[in-house]
């Protein structure tokens, strides 16, 4: 098959890279941007591991912690702008490592993304049923699960298994919405925008309005919590990092700008700006939201907030009405829906790239394309391995406290963040030598290169401690249950990787693989795995 003069730029662009035009490209620019928007999602991840931050810090560890880890995370997302604009293609941070690197370097940031956009899709999915579940709860909806009980949390069992088939349906439903159509997920993805901004903005307005106090500007700025059960000796080098995981958290996922970049008009210039005007946007409503949880905080029921699951529903049933309750929980769960589904395009666009390529095993399954050319079986590829990585939540320790969510969200942000900084290191290693698209950062990428990777370096040991010190092996207080299984399953996975890559894959992976070869005619399109 040969394409002459009816290529437009982008296929173009795509082809130049070494890949013909299979997906459909009906995305704009705006659509590119929601996806990372609606990945980010200020209503699941500021709602969802705020009391990982409150209980490991304090509202000091949201009030200022979040703008400064803010901007520290912007330098990442402005690195990763510059590559995507010079790679638009589905395999994103994948491409570029192959590119700038080498096979070898390609190989190992492929899989750390693919570990982490797994675990994004787990965690967001996972919580996102926990708050449906309280929600169908505070309505009183008997069906199949009684989840008024369930969300009472009454027995730890039976709400864990509840809240786990809840996760399963939605995993399913999220999957045949990515299936279905290219188009319906770039629809739902526009309106996930407009139902975050105003979502957000009614929250705000109902924190502040229905509170009969609150709290005080030096509670809010000023006051420390160290509930973790570690010594406040070790507050300022050991908690209160701990509790970074509310932002690092939250801000992320936004390479999927770049996994749907072969999906969109004028990706060269559209994806970049995706990246990081999703971080910056997100960064500054979601100090706004987190302000107005933080305020809301009545210091009498502080206790009690300190002692639920998920501190920010203890904070919303303590300070507002019945009524307003329900709005901010329905507000707060149709937004992580939309996030979910969003989580699950990015994954499985990022799973098809690097299947594309011959790098997972089964690789000519998961690249296969439906009828209208969605990836079909790296959504059911991203689906299935979701649920096993969260299968651990089915079984929750005695405070029902949710380690294995906690520890899910530690798997996405190491697996994720590393990815995004490999090619970054790669690309400030190159220096002047690196070609740039049309968006670039000029010389600034001199030091703000360094800043994106370091601060990298350091979260990811962070988020490899234990959270509590039941959770510290060979200590007295010592249960399976609290610990932190981040890196038993990074390391885990990346040592088989490892063992793969040196005995067999390093031999035949040669990276990217290219589907179309230039002639003077045109572009004449190659079969899939043919070099």
């Amino acid at each position: 098959m040969t394409t002459g003069g009816s290529t437009s730029r982008d296929e173009q662009t795509l082809a130049a890279l070494g890949y013909k035009q299979e997906l459909s490209r009906g995305w704009s620019g705006f659509s590119n941007f929601a996806i990372s928007f609606s990945i980010i999602s200020v209503l699941a991840g500021c709602f969802t591991t705020y009391g990982q931050a409150l209980n490991n810090g304090g509202p000091i560890a949201i009030s200022i912690a979040w703008p400064v880890i803010s901007l520290l995370i912007l330098c990442v997302a402005f690195s990763m702008s510059e590559l995507a604009s010079a790679f638009p293609t589905a395999g994103g941070i994948y491409f570029w490592a192959s590119r700038l690197g080498g096979p070898g370097w390609g190989w190992f940031t492929g899989w750390f993304n693919l570990i982490g956009l797994v675990a994004v899709v787990a965690s967001v999915v996972y919580v996102s049923a926990t708050f449906l579940m309280n929600l169908l709860g505070l309505f009183n909806v008997h069906f199949i699960f009684n989840f008024a009980k369930a969300s009472a949390a009454t027995d730890v069992h039976y709400t864990a298994h509840v809240n786990f088939a809840l996760f399963a349906v939605l995993l399913i439903v999220h999957g045949l919405v990515n299936v279905f159509s290219s188009h319906l997920v770039s629809l739902f993805n526009n309106i996930s925008v407009w139902w975050h901004v105003i979502g957000v903005a009614v929250i705000v307005v109902i924190l502040i309005a229905v509170p009969s106090h609150h709290a005080s500007f030096s509670y809010v700025f000023g006051h420390r919590i160290n509930n973790s059960g570690f010594g406040n000796h070790m507050y300022w080098y050991y908690v209160l990092p701990i509790g970074f995981l509310l932002t690092m958290y939250t801000i992320t996922g936004y390479d999927a700008s770049a996994h749907v970049s072969e999906e969109t008009h004028g990706a060269d210039e559209s994806a970049p700006k995706g990246v990081w005007r999703s971080v910056f946007y997100s960064a500054v409503i979601g100090w706004i939201v987190l302000l107005a949880i933080t305020f809301a905080i009545q210091k009498s029921q502080e206790a009690t907030i300190l002692k639920s699951s998920f501190p920010a529903l203890a904070i919303f049933q303590t300070a507002l009405t019945t009524a307003g309750f329900k709005a901010v929980l329905l507000i707060s769960t149709v937004g992580q829906l939309f996030c979910g589904m969003a989580c699950v395009t990015s994954a499985s666009r990022m799973t098809f790239a690097f299947s594309r390529d011959g790098a997972i095993p089964g690789h000519n399954l998961w690249r296969r394309l439906g009828k209208n050319k969605t990836p079909t079986w790296s959504v059911f590829f991203v689906v299935l391995f979701a649920a096993i990585v969260t299968f651990p939540a089915y079984f929750p320790n005695s405070k029902g406290t949710p380690v294995a969510f906690l520890a899910v969200t530690s798997i996405s942000v190491i697996g994720l963040y590393i990815a995004y900084t490999i090619p970054v290191y790669l690309r400030w290693r190159m220096k002047d030598r690196f070609e740039t698209g049309p968006w670039t950062l000029g010389s600034k990428y001199r030091w703000i290169n360094p800043i994106a990777f370091v601060w990298v370096a350091i979260c990811v040991v962070i988020f490899c401690l234990p959270f509590t010190p039941a959770g510290v092996y060979f200590g007295k207080q010592f249960s399976w249950s609290s610990v932190n299984y981040a890196p038993l399953v990074t390391i885990g996975v990346m040592v088989l990787v490892t063992l793969w890559y040196l005995l067999s894959a390093r031999k035949t992976f040669k990276g990217p693989v290219r589907t179309v070869e230039f002639e003077e005619d045109g572009v004449t399109v190659a079969e899939p795995g043919v070099a």
